[in-house]
């Protein structure tokens, strides 16, 4: 039985809680009704008390701590825990790994192949990709969650092409040591995902992501030529003009009923920004303005010929600025003050032109 108080397990006919003193209640969980600790029925309701669906526990054992199971509904708020958004999966995987591993001693197989994760965890890194986790042999990152970036798919592209070209140097290296050089394969996909965090033990949380987009990009990654880059079509409509871009041709993937078509990243684009992207497709034409338009060609032909004037809406307005300088109690128009070295007429005369011309 336990205690309300202190939340100790009793053994089954105690009437007082033997850690806290308190007196143990049989509360029947139906009614509320209070009976006696022997009963495993309620005298009101007659239903089943807590004790007779719960085993006893022995004597000796009234000290041990009780084993708990955890409800189900914390379970339900963390399944449902979840937010859908857009993001670029990229997979990177090293070319060759597992025959270079057979003929290697696992140290040296290790020295080989850590530096090169490293390399790819850093270009991902460099523009602010999520490594959701190392494959031994490859990463499969993130872009555009947890941290959302409108160019997510240009940032998995730049990281990309950063990873093969630090790649090549590596290998390069590899190669003047006697080694035997290596080789990575990227793929890219962009689609809609549910990301949630996971945790897979005491203090360490796993943000991962659910959806066939990272499926999708496994794949390019899997159809990749060796040392290259392979995008879906999904990623090619948002990357368009920002890189060059080589068609492989509709490809048949595993899991996909219809042919998808694959791309090859070769290198930069032309593009750099998104206004350059919309003026190569066509900028929208201004429209709805005709009469300012003709408004501000007449004003440019009259100031071509000598009689300047502004147009009407800057007209009025510098008017109205004219007749609110400077009036009196009584309302009475004021004339501004003339400059130095001027006479009274001559400021009328001016005060005059002004208000003709406006």
């Amino acid at each position: 039985m336990r205690c309300e108080k202190c939340g100790t397990e009793n053994p089954a006919g105690k009437r007082f809680c033997g850690d806290c003193g308190a007196a143990l209640a049989n509360r029947c969980a139906q009614c509320g009704a209070d009976n006696p600790p022997e009963k495993k029925f309620c005298g009101d309701c007659g239903a089943a008390l807590a004790t007779a669906a719960r085993p006893s526990t022995a004597r000796g054992n009234s000290d041990a701590s009780p084993i708990r199971v955890a409800s189900d509904a914390p379970l339900e708020a963390s399944a449902a825990d979840g937010e859908r958004k857009t993001v670029t999966a990229l997979f990177a995987d090293i070319k060759g790994s597992t025959e270079l591993e057979q003929d290697l001693d696992p140290e040296e197989a290790r020295a080989i192949v850590d530096p090169a994760l490293k390399l790819m965890i850093d270009a991902v890194r460099r523009y602010d990709g999520y490594i959701v986790q190392s494959t031994g042999d490859g990463i499969f990152a993130l872009f555009g969650a947890p941290v959302a970036h409108e160019d997510h798919p240009q940032r998995a592209l730049y990281a990309a092409l950063r990873m093969q070209e630090e790649l090549k140097k590596y290998s390069a290296r590899l190669r003047e040591a006697g080694n035997l050089p290596i080789e990575a394969r990227v793929g890219v996909n962009t689609g809609e995902v549910v990301v949630r965090s996971i945790a897979t033990g005491e203090g360490h949380t796993e943000y991962t992501p659910i959806g066939h987009t990272t499926n999708l990009a496994s794949r390019m990654q899997a159809l990749a030529p060796t040392g290259s880059i392979a995008v879906s079509e999904q990623t090619r409509k948002l990357v368009e003009g920002y890189f060059a871009l080589k068609p492989l041709g509709p490809t048949k993937v595993k899991g996909v009923t219809e042919p998808v078509n694959v791309y090859e990243v070769t290198g930069f684009g032309p593009l750099c920004t998104r206004l350059q992207r919309s003026a190569g497709r066509g900028l929208t034409k201004f429209v709805g303005r005709a009469r300012e338009m003709e408004a501000l060609a007449r004003a440019s032909e009259q100031a071509r010929s000598g009689g300047g004037r502004l147009p009407r809406r800057d007209r009025i307005r510098a008017k109205d600025e004219l007749q609110n300088v400077g009036t009196t109690r009584d309302h009475q128009p004021r004339a501004p003050a003339r400059p130095a070295g001027t006479s009274r007429r001559c400021s009328r005369d001016a005060r005059r032109h002004l208000q003709l011309v406006y």
